[in-house]
């Protein structure tokens, strides 16, 4: 390349989600917050009948918090809150969703799935790494697609033949093509997404050398949430979840109810509004300081930075997690070993194997560059 020619860079694939940020997106917290009153007051209005899930969680308080405020300042009629209890739930928590309810003088309902976690996680499986990575690895599973269709499609020339021929060769495997072969369903390589076996690195090569002995998937969150809520929000207009694309895994990932004000329809007909979809840890950390916030005793007194299902593998802090829950609740950390436990243990020893294949390919590097 002469010093003339411009400098060609790697283009980077990036969702709607990035390409597509309202402008209240990159506003400071105080501001920030002003415009997601409006839009909570604006589609309030548009939609009284709401119905919002409260989890216990420090995004859940800033949730309710807004929703109140905002409630209060544009005096709007009160809305459902529902509080899904999986039956893996910290005493600390439970006892916060009650306190919350006193605070603001609200009732959160608490509801339970038809089927429990235990059940769940014994029929179909339990999660690991993530929900993606769960559900892509569950379908791997399921299939019996050889790894070694990612090495046929990567030395391809031809990349979309190559997926077209995958198709033909494995039919109704459209998922774990893509999944496999970190490409999109036209043969367009896509390793830069979530959606993709390499979103974690190594791990193509992981469950190849070290196959998995247990059943994954993330289908206790389906039964003990997703399908819960379904059934629990039906006949309301509105939904109102607390997710924050800042969390990353499957909040981050575009859909068809994800638009630029964290508004949109679903497919029953009913409107999602997510108010919290841009707020950042920072903005989070101002409001929790500046309105005076106090989140439940998991954060404040165990130490945890988040919660949920207590003990789920997705985390990857879940065992660190697990043990500062010990000293308070030792009996849901042994039910979330009993759960979860070979989930644990396969992730200690993924990230063994990151590790020694990090250290292998410094020692390369270093040799080269000695050679060199």
């Amino acid at each position: 390349m002469t010093m003339e020619e411009p400098m060609m860079k790697k283009e980077v694939y990036k969702s709607k989600v990035y390409t597509e940020r309202p402008a209240y997106a990159d506003f400071d917290a105080p501001e920030k917050f002003q415009a997601i009153q409006s839009i909570i007051a604006k589609r309030l209005r548009e939609h009284p009948n709401a119905i919002c899930s409260y989890s216990g969680g420090a995004d859940s308080d800033i949730m309710v918090d807004v929703i109140e405020r905002t409630r209060a300042v544009f005096s709007l009629p009160p809305i459902k809150y529902v509080f899904f209890n999986t039956g893996l739930e910290m005493r600390a928590t439970k006892d916060h969703v009650k306190v919350t309810a006193a605070k603001y003088g609200i009732e959160i309902e608490e509801c339970r799935p038809k089927i429990g976690i235990v059940t769940a996680a014994r029929t179909y499986g339990i999660p690991f790494v993530s929900k993606i990575m769960s559900a892509g690895l569950s379908e791997w599973q399921k299939k019996g697609v050889p790894l070694s269709i990612a090495e046929e499609y990567e030395q391809a020339e031809d990349k979309a033949a190559k997926r077209q021929e995958l198709r033909e060769r494995y039919p109704k495997c459209e998922s774990v093509i893509n999944f496999l072969c970190c490409c999109n369903s036209a043969g367009e390589p896509r390793p830069n997404i979530q959606l993709v076996i390499n979103s974690s690195k190594y791990m193509r090569d992981f469950i190849g050398e070290c196959p998995p002995d247990f059943q994954i998937s993330a289908k206790c969150c389906d039964y003990c949430k997703k399908q819960l809520a379904h059934r629990v929000q039906k006949g309301y207009d509105m939904i109102i979840t607390g997710e924050r694309r800042a969390e990353g895994g499957m909040r981050s990932v575009p859909r068809k109810d994800n638009t630029a004000l964290c508004f949109g329809e679903t497919a029953s007909g009913q409107f999602r509004l997510r108010p919290l979809y841009y707020v950042t840890d920072a903005d989070k950390a101002w409001y929790k300081d500046y309105y005076g916030v106090r989140y439940s005793d998991a954060y404040e007194v165990y130490g945890l930075t988040r919660t949920g299902c207590c003990g789920c593998p997705i985390s990857h802090k879940a065992v660190d997690d697990l043990e500062l829950i010990r000293p308070y609740e030792p009996n849901v950390v042994k039910a979330a070993w009993n759960i979860f436990g070979k989930s644990y243990e396969y992730r200690a020893k993924y990230n063994e194997y990151k590790e020694a294949r990090r250290q292998a390919e410094l020692e390369t590097k270093k040799r080269k560059k000695a050679d060199g």
